[in-house]
């Protein structure tokens, strides 16, 4: 059976974007085609400035929704990534063989760092080299498959060019993963900026549903939805982009094609209304069963647990390996 590896890091609130691009397909489809693990990346979140306690409650939130939208961990692995030592234990031999250069053009750490100079703050060494740090993720599992969304696929090619120049070097390690995307809805955008993603961590405006928004509010935000000049409903992100991310929005809830859909509304109001009602009817089991699983604390705590317990069990080998293919003495 393939392996699958995924996680979501707990910078924000979850957002439908993070829902359709990646999380709905975690519980659809590779929890029951793979061998497959999800984690909550908690490591790559003290990449920037950030307050302790809101990662410990975020961490414990995105756990928390990860089983609220379906995972089980009878079918897959559910965990916190500092819970496993593996991985930082790997991030650093993968800093030996990976560059400098390769480093410094990925397109997320130059977008970060510029945002944090312009706000007057300094970039933190974790900020360029967690590239690294998403490869020991994957590459300790012996991972076949990364479901992601587009904005991560330059990570995942970053991760099989270090496997292979590792595999060269030192000895066939690693298992060179592929990337793989969901059909539609792969990259949902802000509403009130549609050529932006809708990210968790930069928007607290209306551009952006939650997860656990309430439905009025989705209903709200949607229906405020920057559309585009013009009135002719038509999928075409370049020309388009406000009224095509809402037909991709409804075409990723409903499992329809937005180009199809665009035939069937006259108006962007229409459009607006089914969208959003679309949504809600989403996220509301949702919103439910988050809601159960907050009411029993200790049953998320043992998943977790069992989960790390699962997880160390599966990368300690390969990890121990990679030492002693590296040149490390082996600890008595």
């Amino acid at each position: 059976m393939k392996r699958v590896f995924s996680g979501i890091k707990p910078t924000g609130h979850l957002t439908l974007g993070n829902y359709l691009g990646a999380m709905r397909r975690w519980s659809a489809v590779d929890q029951h085609e793979a061998d497959a693990l999800f984690c909550v990346v908690d490591l790559h979140a003290l990449t920037v400035d950030h307050d302790p306690g809101r990662v410990r409650r975020l961490s414990r939130q995105a756990a928390t929704l990860l089983l609220a939208t379906g995972l089980d961990p009878q079918l897959c692995t559910v965990f916190v990534q500092s819970h496993v030592d593996e991985h930082a234990r790997l991030s650093y031999l993968l800093e030996c063989v990976a560059t400098d250069g390769e480093m410094r053009r990925m397109i997320q750490y130059k977008e970060k760092a510029a945002a944090e100079r312009a706000r007057g703050g300094s970039v933190r060494l974790s900020l360029l080299t967690y590239p690294v740090l998403m490869a020991a993720d994957i590459l300790a599992y012996g991972t076949d498959e990364v479901p992601v969304g587009d904005d991560q696929t330059q990570h995942v090619e970053l991760t099989r060019d270090v496997a292979v120049r590792f595999n060269q070097r030192y000895g066939r390690t690693f298992v060179v993963p592929r990337t793989t995307h969901p059909e539609v809805a792969a990259r949902v955008m802000n509403l009130q900026d549609p050529t932006s993603k809708m990210g968790k961590s930069d928007d607290v405006g209306p551009g952006v549903v939650y997860l656990l928004d309430e439905p009025e509010a989705v209903r709200k935000k949607i229906m405020r939805a920057v559309t585009d000049s013009g009135s002719e409903v038509v999928h075409d992100r370049e020309a388009r982009p406000g009224v095509s991310n809402l037909l991709e929005i409804l075409a990723g809830c409903e499992g329809g094609n937005p180009n199809d859909l665009a035939g069937v509304y006259e108006t962007y109001g229409s459009l607006k209304k089914d969208t959003a009602e679309a949504v809600v009817e989403l996220l509301r089991p949702v919103q439910q069963r988050h809601k159960e699983l907050c009411a029993d604390p200790a049953y998320v705590e043992g998943v977790l647990r069992e989960g790390a317990e699962k997880a160390r069990e599966m990368a300690r080998p390969r990890v121990d390996a990679a030492y002693r293919a590296i040149g490390l003495l082996p600890a008595g």
